[in-house]
């Protein structure tokens, strides 16, 4: 018998090993941090199921999500970025990630850790909510509202609020599994 899933889940084998294995598991390397941070932006306006299908093409383009050599790309590798077959090919979404690179040093170099960062939004422990639908779980909240306005204070783009969620769900600084799924137990007890 399949496991209960949320509902967001569809029968596509990559959307199920992401669902099952990584959404709401919480994450402290800042290269995947990095990487979530890119991905969730090149979704804005499309499905994740989209980005997700081209995660290796991006993985490529992107040097690995080496935030450092990204950070140093320059109008040719913006070009080049822009004739990528595999990747989401918008300029303002491209010049957004070498962008947030730069960004993201900055706060690494203030902070010691993007993940140091990022987690003190939640104390450095995941939110566990308890929700029984998928209807329940909302968009944004004032904590994504907090992280986003600080983000883009700090020179950050495409980080609006509901990106914001999305990140902190993918990266397990919220747990939005619905009780009712396989996974809302067993990420509850990751810290």
């Amino acid at each position: 018998m399949m496991p209960k899933r949320c509902d967001w889940v569809t029968q596509d084998d990559v959307y199920i090993e992401y669902h099952d294995g990584e959404w709401g598991v919480p994450v402290h390397e800042d290269r995947k941090l990095f990487e979530m941070l890119i991905l969730e932006g090149a979704q804005a306006g499309l499905s994740w199921l989209t980005i997700l299908k081209r995660r290796d093409a991006y993985r490529e383009a992107f040097c690995g999500f080496d935030y450092e050599a990204v950070a140093a790309f320059d109008a040719a590798d913006e070009e080049r970025l822009l004739q990528d077959p595999g990747i989401v090919r918008n300029r303002l979404k491209i010049r957004s990630a070498i962008n947030n690179a730069t960004r993201f040093v900055e706060v690494r170099q203030a902070f010691g850790t993007f993940d140091r960062y990022l987690w003190q939004f939640v104390d450095g422990q995941p939110i566990v909510n308890r929700w029984k639908t998928q209807d329940e779980i909302p968009a944004n909240t004032s904590l994504s509202d907090a992280l986003s306005e600080d983000l883009k204070r700090r020179g950050f783009n495409f980080v609006g609020s509901t990106i914001c969620y999305a990140l902190m769900q993918s990266i397990g600084m919220v747990n939005d599994h619905t009780v009712d799924c396989f996974r809302h137990g067993p990420v509850s007890r990751l810290r």
